[in-house]
C-alpha cells in the first residue's frame, strides 16, 4: 500500500471514544464561532451587509435615468429597507419557486429580487423606479458590488453559499431517531490519479486535505481500478460491488444490436437494474448526488439511472441560495468567469504551443460553464441540504477536475486549479458538519486516474475507425465523441425536466433532443473515403460491417449483427488483414482476441495466452505493469466483450498514452496514471492495509467503514447466507479484510 501520513504523533484510533473528525477541530471552531454569533453581531453582520449596498445604489442613481433616490440619506434608508424586505418576502419567493418547479426557481431568482427592489420602492417615497426593467438592473448592480465588496472583506464568497441553509438550519433543527450515529459524506473526486492528490498536499495547494492529512486525521492510499478505467465500471464497482458487464463508457449490446452509453438515462436505468443486488453502499437511508448509479439509496438527485424523489426539498435549498442577491451574481459571476478562463487558456496554450493538446472548442467551454460553475454550486447546496436534514449516508460526485483535465491535462495550471476549487467545497461542508443534527465523517476518492498524451487521430492522421475501416475494406460506424460532459449537462436538464407543466415539458423536450444529437449517435466512416472528408460522415445506418468505440486509449471493435464474440480463426477468414495490421500498428500497443484456446493479447513482435500465460517472442502486455495479464483475461472472457480489444502504446520514457477518442487526458484502457486511484479515509476508520485492487473491493472496504459506525444492521450483504452476517455486533468495530476472492479477476 502507498499511504501518506504526515504527522509525526501517533494517529488517533477507537480506544474510549472516536477521534475528533476535521470539522471538530481548528476549522470547526472557527466554523462554530461564526454561526453561533450573539444578536448583537447579527446586528452587526446586518449593518455590514447595509454599508455594502450602498455603494450600488449610488452606482445605480448615477448611470441608470430610470432609478433616483434623494441625497443625503437616501442611498443608506433604502439599502436598509430593501434589505429587510428581502428578509420578508424571501420566504413567499422561495414557496412560489418551489411549486413552479425547477423552472420557477431560475426565473424567481430574477424576478422575485426585482419585485423586492420595486416593493422596496414603493414603500419609500424619496426613491424612484421607472419600470421592471430598471428594478432588475438594480439587483444586478446590488449583487456584483456586494460580492465584490464581500470578496475584500472576507477572501471570497463561497462561504455565502452554505451560510443561509446553516442559519435555517440553526433556527429549525432536525430532530433524528438515532442522532449518535455519525453520518459519512463520500465526496468522489472524479478522474484525480493519486500522483496528482498526493503532490497537491505536498505542495499545500488543497489546503482543507493538506490540513486533514497532516494533521493526522485522515490518511490517503493508493487504490487501483481493474479494466476499463473508466467512470461507469468504478461507479458501479463503488457504488454497488459489481464490476462486470460494463466494458467502456459506450458499447454494443449484441443481443439487441444497440449502443449502449452508461451516462444516457433510460441506458443507466437498464445498466443498474441488470446489475445491481439491491443493497449498494447507500441502502441505508443514503443519497446519490450527481453520480451516473444511485447505489440503491432512497433518495437520488441528479442521478442518471434514477429521477429524483424529494425534489421539492431539493428545490428549496436551491432557492434559498439563488434569492440572494450575492448568490445569484455568485452564480452568474462564477459561469462567466470559466467560459472567459477556459477561452483564455485555450489561446495561451496554442500561443505557447503547449504540447501536448487538443482542440478546446466553445462548446467544451460551456460544458466547463456548467460542471465547474453551476454543478459545484448546485452539488455543494445538495450535500449541505441533507447533511442537515441528517441524512446517514452521502456519496456525491465533483467532476472540475476530471472535465478540465480531459481537455488540458492532468498537471495543468487549469486543472490543478479545478482540484483546489473542490477543496475549497470541502472547507465549506466542515461549516456545515458543525451544524448537522448528526456527527458526519468525510471519506475523499477518486473513481479513476488519468494518463495523458498526443491523440491518436493527431499522431497517425487517422482515426481507429479509419484505421479498421481500411484494414477490414468495410464501412464502419464509430462512436468516439467525449459524451461525458454533455451527460452532466442532461442530468441538469432532467433534473428541471422534473417541474411539471409547461416549463417541465420543454425541459425534457431538450433532454430528449440531447439524447439523440450527434453526441451519443454514431457517425459513419467509409471504406472508400477518410473520415475527414465531410461526404463520408453520416448517421448510420445498418450496412456498416463494423462498430467502433474509443473509450480513452481503449479501443473496442464488434462485427455488427452477430450474436456472439468472433475468434480470431473467424476474423481472419473474413477481415484478414484486419487483426494482424492493427497489431503490427505504431501506435497500438496491443490487441486482444479469443483464439479457440482463450483470449490472446497480440503485438507487433510477439503474443500472450491469457489463460496460460504462455509468451511467444515479445510479451506485449509486459510495459503496462505486472497486473495487466489478469485485468486483460477477466474482461476478454466476459460475453459483452467487443471482437476485439485494442490498446495504445505506451511511451516508456513519458508514460503517455494515444487517447482513441479527442482528449490529451484519457481513461478507460491500460498505460500512464490510469488505474492510480486515490481514496483520504479519517485515520481512526477501518480500512485496509494493503493496496486494494478493483472497486469491487473497495466497495467492501466503504461498507465496512459504514457497518463500523452502526449502519447496515439487519442487511446480509451479497454472498452471505442468512444468519452468518459477517457484521460484527454494534458494540463492537469490524476488522476491515479483503479477502482472496477479491483480489482474483472473476471468470
Amino acid at each position: 500500500m502507498t499511504s501518506t501520513h504526515a504527522d509525526a504523533s501517533p494517529p488517533p484510533s477507537g480506544g474510549d471514544g472516536p477521534a475528533p473528525a476535521p470539522s471538530t477541530g481548528i476549522a470547526g471552531q472557527l466554523a462554530r464561532e461564526t454561526l453561533r454569533r450573539p444578536w448583537y453581531a447579527q446586528v452587526v453582520s446586518f449593518v455590514v451587509s447595509v454599508l455594502f449596498i450602498v455603494p450600488a445604489v449610488w452606482l445605480c442613481d448615477w448611470l441608470l435615468p430610470g432609478f433616483h433616490v434623494e441625497e443625503p440619506v437616501g442611498p443608506i434608508v433604502f439599502a436598509a429597507v430593501l434589505a429587510l424586505v428581502g428578509v420578508v418576502l424571501q420566504p413567499l419567493l422561495v414557496a412560489a419557486a418551489v411549486r413552479l418547479g425547477w423552472a420557477g426557481v431560475l426565473v424567481l431568482a430574477f424576478v422575485g429580487q426585482a419585485v423586492v427592489v420595486l416593493v422596496t420602492g414603493a414603500v419609500l417615497p424619496p426613491v424612484t423606479i421607472d419600470d421592471f426593467w430598471t428594478a432588475l438592473v438594480v439587483v444586478v448592480a446590488v449583487g456584483l458590488v456586494s460580492t465584490v465588496l464581500g470578496w475584500f472583506g472576507s477572501a471570497g464568497t463561497s462561504q455565502v453559499l452554505v451560510s443561509r441553509l446553516v442559519s435555517s438550519a440553526r433556527r429549525r433543527p432536525a430532530k433524528l431517531a438515532d442522532p449518535d450515529t455519525e453520518g459519512v459524506v463520500f465526496v468522489q473526486l472524479d478522474g484525480v490519479p493519486f500522483p496528482v492528490l498526493q503532490m497537491a498536499i505536498t505542495a499545500g495547494t488543497v489546503p482543507t486535505l493538506t490540513r486533514w492529512v497532516r494533521s493526522g486525521s485522515h490518511r490517503l492510499h493508493e487504490w487501483t481500478p481493474k479494466l476499463p478505467a473508466t467512470t461507469p465500471a468504478s461507479q458501479m464497482g463503488i457504488l454497488h460491488g459489481v464490476i462486470d458487464g460494463i466494458p467502456a463508457f459506450r458499447w454494443y449490446d449484441r443481443a439487441n444490436d444497440r449502443v449502449m452509453v452508461a451516462n444516457k438515462p433510460a441506458d443507466a436505468a437498464v445498466i443498474e437494474a441488470d446489475l445491481t443486488t439491491g443493497k449498494g453502499l447507500l441502502v441505508d437511508d443514503g443519497v446519490s448526488i450527481s453520480n451516473l448509479f444511485t447505489g440503491d439509496a432512497p433518495s437520488a438527485v441528479l442521478t442518471m439511472s434514477r429521477r429524483v424523489r424529494g425534489a421539492e426539498a431539493a428545490r428549496r435549498a436551491v432557492a434559498e441560495f439563488v434569492m440572494s442577491p450575492s448568490g445569484l451574481t455568485r452564480a452568474i459571476s462564477r459561469s462567466v468567469s470559466e467560459l472567459a478562463r477556459d477561452r483564455f487558456q485555450a489561446r495561451r496554450g496554442i500561443r505557447r504551443d503547449v504540447q501536448p493538446r487538443c482542440e478546446r472548442t466553445w462548446e467544451t467551454a460551456l460544458l466547463r460553464c456548467v460542471t465547474n460553475g453551476a454543478l459545484r454550486d448546485l452539488n455543494t447546496i445538495l450535500v449541505a441540504q441533507h447533511m442537515l436534514s441528517g441524512t446517514k449516508s452521502i456519496y456525491v460526485d465533483f467532476v472540475d477536475y476530471d472535465e478540465i483535465a480531459h481537455h488540458a491535462g492532468m498537471l495543468r495550471p487549469e486543472s490543478l486549479e479545478a482540484l483546489e476549487a473542490v477543496d475549497g467545497v470541502l472547507r465549506q461542508l466542515e461549516t456545515v458538519a458543525s451544524a448537522a443534527p448528526r456527527r458526519y465523517r468525510f471519506v475523499v476518492l477518486s473513481d479513476h486516474g488519468q494518463a495523458q498524451g498526443a491523440t491518436f487521430a493527431d499522431r497517425y492522421d487517422e482515426d481507429l475507425a479509419t484505421l479498421v475501416s481500411r484494414l477490414a475494406q468495410s464501412d464502419v460506424a464509430a462512436s468516439d465523441d467525449d459524451v461525458e460532459g454533455w451527460g452532466r449537462t442532461r442530468a441538469l436538464v432532467g433534473e428541471l425536466s422534473t417541474s411539471g407543466g409547461v416549463t417541465g415539458r420543454t425541459m425534457e423536450s431538450a433532454g430528449r433532443a440531447m439524447d439523440k444529437g450527434h453526441h451519443n449517435e454514431p457517425d459513419a466512416v467509409s471504406a472508400a473515403k477518410p473520415r475527414g472528408d465531410a461526404t463520408a460522415r453520416r448517421s448510420t445506418t445498418q450496412d456498416e460491417t463494423f462498430h467502433v468505440f474509443g473509450s480513452g486509449n481503449l479501443g473496442l471493435i464488434y462485427v455488427r449483427g452477430e450474436k456472439e464474440q468472433l475468434t480470431r480463426a473467424e476474423l481472419s477468414r473474413r477481415f484478414p488483414a484486419l487483426v494482424p495490421g492493427l497489431a503490427a500498428h505504431p501506435g497500438v500497443g496491443f490487441v486482444v482476441v479469443m483464439d479457440d484456446d482463450g483470449p490472446v493479447a497480440l503485438g507487433a513482435a510477439g503474443l500472450h495466452r491469457l489463460d496460460d500465460g504462455t509468451v511467444e517472442g515479445e510479451d506485449p502486455l509486459l510495459p503496462f505493469g505486472p497486473l495487466a495479464p489478469e485485468f486483460v483475461r477477466r474482461v476478454a472472457h466476459r460475453p459483452e466483450a467487443p471482437d476485439i480489444y485494442a490498446n495504445s502504446l505506451l511511451d516508456p520514457g513519458t508514460e503517455e498514452v494515444a487517447a482513441f477518442e479527442g482528449l490529451v487526458g484519457c481513461h478507460g484502457g491500460l498505460g500512464g496514471w490510469q488505474d492510480r486511484a486515490c481514496v483520504v479515509v479519517p485515520t481512526d476508520l477501518p480500512f485496509p492495509e494493503e493496496r486494494v485492487i478493483g472497486a469491487d473491493a473497495l466497495h467492501v472496504a466503504l461498507r465496512d467503514i459504514l457497518r463500523h459506525l452502526g449502519h447496515r444492521r439487519g442487511i446480509t450483504e451479497p454472498g452471505t447466507e442468512p444468519g452468518t452476517d459477517p457484521a460484527a455486533p454494534a458494540d463492537a468495530a469490524p476488522v476491515a479484510t479483503r479477502s482472496d476472492e477479491q483480489l482474483v479477476p472473476d471468470e
